[in-house]
């Protein structure tokens, strides 16, 4: 049983996976950490990899950049797949200068200026959050490390180059830590599908010093965001 962007069959995909969007991290992550790792899916490059960590089955996935590219494929995980939880582990701009660089975010909530939640046709605006034991667990994770770790919202944005160059401001007026561009559809969709759901993020630049990272640090370095998504999958 495969879809039209997934060739894996049903068996293939452990019951948690983690999505970096960059199918590179996904297999950087699979090579670096997985034992008795098999890739299930090469489709438009979307590199898929099952494999064991601790002893535990894990599948990594890349998901794309964007919420419709993260909307199609984590949809087809929970319900083609038996996938349970999706941990989102990716990079992000920070709106707040006490938000630095490799500094992680762990999103409790994800704001949007997409109309992603449209197709619910509810009667308002839905907060897309995250699944608490996944958050109290990465808490606690990144305590135990010592990290420096941030808790709270993100905005996940449709626009990388917005017109409006006072958008990020406004989002960090409203007290949002980071921008990244796919936490808003992971969390509406795992809660219209009764699954689960996290975003982990590592700051990979910053919008108030204008300081970042380069995309090679970004697919190799953020490892202490990666080993809390696989301690806790």
């Amino acid at each position: 049983m495969s879809t039209p962007h997934n060739q894996a069959q049903m068996g293939d995909i452990a019951k948690t996976v983690l999505m970096p969007g960059d199918p590179l991290r996904a297999k950087f992550l699979a090579e670096t950490y997985l034992e008795d790792v098999k890739q299930f899916n090469t489709v438009r490059n979307m590199l898929g990899y099952t494999g064991t960590y601790q002893g535990k089955q894990v599948s990594i996935m890349g998901s794309g950049m964007g919420q419709p590219s993260i909307g199609i494929y984590s949809h087809e995980l929970f319900t083609q797949y038996g996938v349970e939880a999706i941990i989102r582990i990716g990079s992000c701009g920070s709106l707040q200068k006490n938000v630095h660089l490799r500094d992680i975010i762990i999103a409790q909530g994800s704001c949007t200026d997409s109309n992603f939640a449209h197709q619910y046709e509810l009667p308002g605006t839905f907060s897309a959050i995250s699944s608490y034991d996944l958050l109290e667990q990465a808490v606690v994770k990144a305590k135990e490390k010592g990290l420096n770790y941030h808790v709270g919202n993100v905005i996940a944005s449709d626009i990388f180059y917005h017109a409006d160059q006072g958008s990020a401001q406004k989002w960090a007026s409203m007290g949002c830590l980071g921008v990244e561009m796919e936490s808003y559809a992971l969390f509406a969709t795992a809660a219209h599908l009764d699954k689960k759901a996290l975003t982990l993020l590592t700051v990979s630049d910053s919008l108030v010093t204008q300081e970042e990272t380069t995309a090679e640090e970004r697919e190799k370095t953020f490892t202490a965001m990666m080993e809390i998504a696989l301690e806790i999958a």
